[in-house]
């Protein structure tokens, strides 16, 4: 899937990614400011790092789905 980061520091003071997926329709040239995001009709990702194809079962250390884009994934948003 589709998805763009999101930096989120967690309450043990670590840094973690955060995936999301991107709204409907949505594309990314590599020259964007702003992503749309899945699991939000108004927040998105500021500056994003860009998009990667991640695998719906992550199991990278340090790396998560959001669980709302994790479930939109799943039933095919």
């Amino acid at each position: 899937m589709q998805a763009t980061p999101e930096r989120v520091r967690e309450g043990s003071g670590r840094t973690v990614q955060v995936w999301h997926l991107l709204a409907d329709g949505q594309d990314c040239n590599g020259d964007c400011d702003w992503h749309p995001i899945s699991c939000s009709d108004e927040e998105g990702i500021v500056a994003p790092g860009g998009t990667r194809d991640v695998p719906l079962d992550l199991d990278e250390r340090g790396q998560r789905w959001c669980g709302d884009c994790l479930v939109l994934a799943r039933v095919g948003k």
